[in-house]
């Protein structure tokens, strides 16, 4: 069992809703694995074991289980479904060899179907269709699959014919044998072929075959001198087809009455490639030469994390999958991300939240190591000796940003401390410190992912944290030229204060901030006291005249002033060049510049429109399109503050299709009605 051979390990991807934990509940049920299928509704599921989870009746991170099936250990990821959680995906997807993608059978391709195919057809990862909800309504499996096939021609084909009573999936053909089974109380019941299927079989076996000859050229050779395959050599033919992404097959079943699902079980045993087919590239640290590390479990032990999750027993627990060699417990293994040595203390498969120990995990397995101390996700773990270093995960980048306060003043401490463990959890979440605003802000994929997170910090670390809009970074500048005097006097008795500066302040600073000019005569204000003139007027343009935003693009010239013999001091210039700074910018005609984000908007084409019409209402410029694989990618820009929660209503407008990139541009001079906003506020 412990043989790469043996294992089988996907990823169960798809739309949230479609049935993927409940699938995954009945295979584990029809294993053996469990003695009754849990139910999301009742927070019973093997998957969904986060209070957050039952809360929600959803999944939000990804969970591992295993069962066996004909001598075959397979290992399932469920992966959440819904947009906020794509990190999730990511992770999976390293760790899993192949994926299997739930689809609804309600005659179109969802959403959550059709990122999970292009994604593994862009990244060459094997996949199997699962085509549930056969128990509903409405369901249209004929409709579903011509669906699927106009869309990735060439890709899908069907190796089952559901048996219909009407709306009701009674049984299934299997399409490469072309025996027929209904479902019996104990499970398939083979049964002869109905004659209404027989004309449909004979079309799809055909189909199947040509399928499965052109991923082999001497299967093809067969094809074209028998004009037909056997089933032996259609099998091979598939296999094939399905390692080398030429051939996607299709099933059909509903998981929630658990019907089709033992069928599923061993078409995965049985065709989906085995965890030995899949190597992976690393870089070898000795010659620092990329070299493909092949899933050998007599080579040095090396391994990459794919998760890590707080448990509230184990403490830290890290996910991984052993890519070469065996990691056994009590030995010290290298992790060239952190330079560390780490001792194996605990080892264990996984079954949801249920932890079963285990002295050593084999290439090609899937298991979790408890209480590291310097390793997170994407890390490499390796022997020592044969040192290498995986690619990190590529987790999406943030789109959505709140600014974060504790509720509780005195609380600071545990509510940061949680959030960076929470990050650890989660790599497509972030804490960053805006050192324009000083805000700390929580940044993430959604709505759904932050608020998750505010409640994760309030049930596991007992803090309280208030999640709100962040401040935008505007600034001031002037648009017109004016002088000023500034005249500091003071007299207490005893040695008094006195400067005055006469100053010119213009915009066009060399470096686009600030420029100080001396252009005094006649030592109208000797040296000495100079450079207190520009100090005074540094510490004035951290705060505008307007809203109190930092002032750029300011030139200041002091080109008159007057002194004292006896009471001018540098503190008196200072003061003075402040004094003059706030009488002469408000009369230099000041204005608030804001923020201008470039911005990178991927949509599929019938969605270009909308885009452009909500841009336009965001004050946002298109500056240009392209196509790329497919998809259109609109240049524009548009100012930060309209564009805060652009995450939110990009996946409204395109039902989460579309994806959007931003990236600071400059700054410019914002409209009266912004002032008069700020001014409000």
């Amino acid at each position: 069992m412990g043989s790469a051979t043996n294992i089988r390990n996907l990823a169960i991807v798809g739309h949230s809703g479609e049935g993927k934990t409940t699938l995954l509940e009945a295979m584990l049920f029809d294993a053996g694995a469990t003695e009754r299928m849990g139910k999301i509704e009742n927070g019973t599921t093997v998957s969904d074991f986060d209070e957050q989870e039952i809360a929600r009746k959803t999944s939000i991170s990804l969970a591992l289980a295993y069962f066996n099936r004909n001598g075959v250990k397979i290992n399932l990821i469920d992966v959440p479904g819904f947009y906020d959680f794509e990190g999730e995906f990511d992770s999976a997807m390293r760790a899993a060899g192949a994926a299997l993608i739930v689809a609804g059978a309600g005659g179109s391709v969802t959403v959550g179907a059709e990122k999970a195919i292009n994604y593994c057809l862009k990244e060459k990862k094997p996949s199997i269709i699962f085509i549930n909800g056969m128990d509903k309504e409405n369901a249209d499996y004929p409709g579903t699959v011509r669906a699927l096939q106009e869309q990735y021609k060439g890709k899908i084909a069907p190796i089952q014919i559901p048996v219909m009573d009407g709306n009701k999936m009674t049984g299934y053909v299997n399409v490469i044998t072309g025996k027929a089974y209904s479902f019996g109380a104990k499970g398939p019941e083979e049964m002869p072929v109905p004659a209404a299927y027989q004309a449909e079989l004979e079309e799809m076996q055909a189909t199947l075959q040509e399928a499965a000859a052109e991923n082999d050229e001497a299967l093809l050779d067969k094809y074209f001198e028998d004009g037909m395959l056997s089933p032996e050599d259609t099998i091979l033919g598939l296999r094939k087809g399905i390692l080398s992404i030429g051939i996607i097959p299709v099933l059909a079943g509903s998981a929630l009455l658990n019907k089709g699902v033992i069928n599923l079980m061993d078409v995965i045993a049985e065709y989906m490639p085995q965890a030995a087919e899949r190597g992976l590239m690393a870089t070898d640290l000795k010659t620092e030469k990329e070299t493909e590390v092949v899933c050998d479990e007599n080579a040095p032990f090396a391994a990459q994390i794919f998760k890590t999750a707080v448990d509230n027993f184990v403490g830290k627990l890290n996910y991984l999958r052993v890519n070469r060699g065996v990691l056994k417990t009590g030995v010290d293994v290298y992790n060239p991300n952190s330079d560390t040595t780490e001792r194996i203390n605990s080892l264990y498969v996984v079954r949801g939240k249920k932890l079963e120990p285990v002295t050593s995990l084999s290439a090609g397995d899937l298991g979790a190591v408890a209480k590291l101390t310097a390793t997170g996700t994407g890390d490499t773990l390796c022997d020592p000796n044969a040192p290498v270093k995986f690619a990190p995960i590529d987790f999406p980048e943030p789109v959505l940003s709140m600014a974060v306060n504790a509720t509780v003043r005195g609380t600071e401490d545990k509510v940061f401390g949680g959030l960076a463990r929470l990050a650890e959890e989660d790599r497509s979440f972030q804490v960053r410190k805006n050192t324009e605003t000083g805000e700390t802000l929580v940044c993430g994929q959604g709505e759904v992912q932050l608020d998750i997170i505010k409640r994760k910090l309030k049930s596991k670390f007992g803090a309280d944290a208030e999640f709100t809009t962040p401040t935008v970074a505007y600034r001031e500048s002037i648009t017109g030229k004016a002088e000023a005097e500034g005249k500091h006097k003071k007299q207490t008795g005893g040695a008094g204060q006195f400067g005055v500066v006469n100053i010119r302040y213009e915009p066009g600073a060399a470096d686009g901030v600030f420029e100080f000019v001396d252009a005094v005569v006649g030592g109208a204000v000797p040296n000495n006291f100079i450079p207190a003139v520009e100090k005074g007027l540094r510490e004035a343009i951290k705060k505008g005249v307007l809203a109190g935003y930092p002032m750029v693009n300011l030139k200041a010239t002091l080109f008159d002033g007057k002194y004292h013999p006896v009471d001018s001091k540098e503190v008196a210039f200072v003061s003075a060049a402040k004094l003059s700074y706030e009488d002469g910018i408000r009369r230099a005609r000041p204005v608030i510049l804001e923020p201008i984000c470039s911005m990178k908007i991927t949509v599929p084409e019938q969605y270009v429109g909308d885009i452009m019409g909500d841009l336009n209402k965001r004050r946002g410029r298109i500056i240009g399109m392209d196509t790329v694989e497919g998809l259109q990618v609109i240049t524009a820009e548009a100012p930060e503050g309209e564009i805060l929660t652009y995450a939110t209503s990009l996946r409204s407008m395109t039902q989460g299709r579309g994806r959007f990139s931003k990236e600071f541009a400059r700054y410019e001079q914002a409209p009266e009605m912004i002032l008069q906003s700020i001014a409000k506020k």
